[in-house]
């Protein structure tokens, strides 16, 4: 079997010869990290990215099958971009920036994690209607009909591919930051906030309907949202489910009528009370399953949604620092869950610094045995 086979047979229940070995890509300082130890070439670290070719030739090192994160789709972020320009350079070397989506972030050079929020632009009606509202209009411009129209012939045949349907609300609160978008919901103008979302998300609409429309065929669909933390969700869940579940189901229904029947969903932190709205609308799939402080979440998911609900993730990234006895206990509960169906094993996140070369490459060995 191919490991697009595998995998889509273990998704749909069907029997699969084996694991396929996935895993969700890097830290770039763990790719430094291993080019220091003379794991790989200095030249490899620097070239991977998902999926590209450096990937595929470390996955061949290492014993992965595949990286899961393989999606393709249309310009679905703000066109055009804000100009990305320093506004300012701190005593201690501190960058004060704005980023494409007209944030501004603080960071230093170098740095890989996340920056932190500085002060934020979309803050009210005026700045929504002059400076994003035309950004976010969707456009032939978003896309590349030459490349879908040899998409068929030239995607990956041999593992699961999927079409980005971008963000509902993850990217908008890339733009006002955590802070502003809970003014903007709670203080000032739950209105104004609302036209945002269905603005924006009606443009990233067209542009998976202008995609599906070239006839490009994809195994899964998968959205990138970002709105838990290691508590909970940055916004209520009854105000979640009335601003952003009648744009799930309207994008996961165009998918249904292009036969996309997989829909994934990437957020981070604690997702339970934001589950419902998702799987009551389509979003059949959670990928990664992070575990993090608050414990696995997947079964207790599946014991609540039920058979229907499918997985992607769940392993305990942070025992490939370790040693082979806590990979090993990882192996025996990636068995297990495997065992409910519908369950691929996957690094929860990218692998972090400190994971030992050797044990990835075992763990990626060891996976491969469990029994379907």
């Amino acid at each position: 079997m191919t490991n697009r086979e595998r995998a889509l047979n273990i998704l749909h229940y069907q029997p699969a010869d084996r694991m396929p070995a996935v895993h969700f890509g890097y830290w770039r300082e763990l790719l430094t990290e291993w080019a220091e130890q003379g794991k790989i070439s200095v030249d490899l670290a620097n070239a991977v990215k998902d999926g590209n070719e450096a990937d595929q030739e470390l996955d061949k090192i290492i014993g992965w099958d595949f990286n899961w994160y393989r999606c393709r789709g249309a310009n679905r972020r703000l066109f055009p971009p804000f100009e990305e320009k320093v506004l300012e350079t701190l005593p201690d070397g501190t960058l004060r920036m704005q980023n494409s989506e007209g944030l501004i972030e603080r960071t230093k050079p170098g740095n890989q994690s996340i920056p932190s929020e500085d002060d934020y632009q979309l803050k009210d009606r005026e700045a929504f209607e002059t400076l994003y509202k035309p950004k976010m209009q969707f456009s032939p411009e978003r896309i590349d009909l030459e490349y879908w129209k040899n998409f068929n012939e030239t995607r990956p045949q041999d593992i699961p591919v999927g079409l980005n349907l971008g963000s509902v609300l993850g990217e908008v609160r890339n733009m006002t930051s955590v802070i502003g978008m809970s003014y903007l919901i709670y203080d000032e103008d739950e209105e104004l906030f609302a036209d945002i979302v269905d603005t924006y998300a009606e443009m990233q609409y067209q542009c998976a309907k202008a995609v599906l429309e070239t006839g490009a065929k994809f195994d899964f669909a998968h959205y990138w949202e970002d709105v838990c933390f290691k508590n909970g969700p940055l916004i209520a869940p009854d105000i979640f489910d009335e601003l952003c579940a009648k744009h799930y189901k309207k994008r996961n229904d165009l998918c249904h009528e292009y036969g996309i029947d997989i829909i994934s969903l990437d957020c981070d932190g604690v997702t339970e009370a934001l589950q419902p709205t998702w799987f009551n609308n389509g979003v059949n799939t959670l990928f990664p399953i992070e575990v993090g402080v608050w414990g696995d979440q997947f079964e207790k998911a599946r014991n609540k949604f039920g058979n229907g609900l499918l997985g992607v993730g769940g392993m305990d990234k942070t025992a490939l620092r370790k040693d082979k006895a806590a990979v090993d206990a990882e192996i025996e509960r990636m068995t297990r869950l495997a065992s409910l169906g519908g369950f691929i094993p996957c690094p929860d996140h990218r692998l972090m610094p400190g994971s030992k070369f050797e044990l990835v490459q075992y763990y990626a060995e060891e996976i491969k045995k469990i029994k379907i």
